[in-house]
């Protein structure tokens, strides 16, 4: 079967509040939209970390997974599960095969995780991964300097300017706020 992928997350943190907005589209061989409201975007960990993963659905779903076992295991300690997921994503030879990338948030930080071991927390408290993710940044990143609004309202703003230009971003977008 055909890798499934394409999706745009883009999270923003504002005022004490972190939003992460995922849209909900899984597109198959690059021309075939699968799925339209595909959830991307969800909290774990008794709802105290929300995790937004881009790439290959079946992958992000192994990596979420193992990140919440990490979680459970460092009592929710969200860089030290992180540190740990990027260091055995990178090491093992199974896990150095998933195309994947997480952005995932507790109440203080945000943080993006990569399959090259990469665990970094922007320095603007902006980022976003995913077929669109240049396109939310920019624009979360032009909102954060020119408006008012709420992380919530940023996050999904940005998605929506995103969706108007990515191909493989669709406006059925999921915010989770925490």
């Amino acid at each position: 079967m055909e890798q499934m992928r394409g999706t745009t997350i883009c999270a923003v943190q504002r005022n004490g509040k972190i939003a992460i907005a995922g849209d909900g589209q899984v597109t198959m061989s690059n021309s075939i939209i699968f799925k339209s409201n595909a959830r991307k975007v969800r909290r774990i960990y008794g709802d105290k970390v929300v995790v937004g993963f881009a790439g290959g659905v079946s992958d992000a779903f192994a990596l979420c997974e193992r990140f919440e076992e990490l979680l459970n295991k460092f009592s929710g300690n969200l860089m030290r599960s992180a540190v740990e997921l990027a260091s055995f994503w990178r090491g093992d030879k199974v896990m150095r095969q998933l195309e994947a990338m997480m952005i995932v948030a507790d109440k203080e930080q945000i943080l993006v995780l990569s399959g090259t071991g990469e665990v970094i927390e922007p320095q603007d408290g902006i980022c976003a991964i995913g077929s669109g993710g240049n396109f939310a940044f920019a624009a979360a990143k032009a909102l954060v300097e020119n408006t008012k609004l709420s992380a919530k309202e940023i996050a999904l703003k940005s998605l929506k300017i995103a969706s108007q230009i990515c191909i493989f971003t669709n406006e059925n977008i999921i915010v989770e706020e925490i």
